[in-house]
């Protein structure tokens, strides 16, 4: 069964993208452009670093994103190349990514709820800002259409 653009407003699946997003990019430490890019790869499955180069063109250019990505713990080789069949490294999102990406498209489908604690990196009131994404955070819980 093939998802129309109807059945994806019914979810109000990107209602709340943007705060879900701001969200997991203060908690994990990245950059707007790096989550989407993570995204996009792990969409891919395996790829190669040409596709990575491919893939963030439409982002903002970042030199050191690469070595970043993979010295944090996103990006894991998946095969390493032996000279006779394969001729690149393939990589793959890491464990740890896999994670991140499922837990957004669980609290974007309301089957979580962003963290409220006091522990919560992107929960606590130090800044205007922090207190209107609570704020959001709050209404996105509170909404019951969500």
């Amino acid at each position: 069964m093939r998802l129309t653009s109807t059945d994806l407003r019914e979810l109000n699946l990107l209602k709340y993208y943007r705060l879900v997003r701001k969200w997991a990019c203060k908690t994990y430490n990245l950059k707007d452009a790096d989550l989407e890019l993570l995204i996009y790869l792990d969409c891919k499955k395996h790829f190669t670093r040409n596709n990575f180069i491919n893939g963030s063109y439409t982002y903002s250019w970042d030199k050191n994103r690469w070595e970043r990505l993979r010295k944090e713990g996103w990006i894991d080789i998946y095969a390493k190349r032996n000279r006779t069949t394969n001729k690149f490294n393939t990589y793959t999102t890491s464990y740890r990514c896999k994670n991140l990406i499922n837990k957004i498209y669980r609290v974007l489908l309301a089957e979580e709820d962003l963290p409220t604690s006091e522990r919560s990196k992107f929960y606590n009131n130090k800044t205007y800002t922090d207190k209107v994404y609570n704020k959001a955070i709050d209404d996105m819980i509170n909404d019951k259409q969500r």
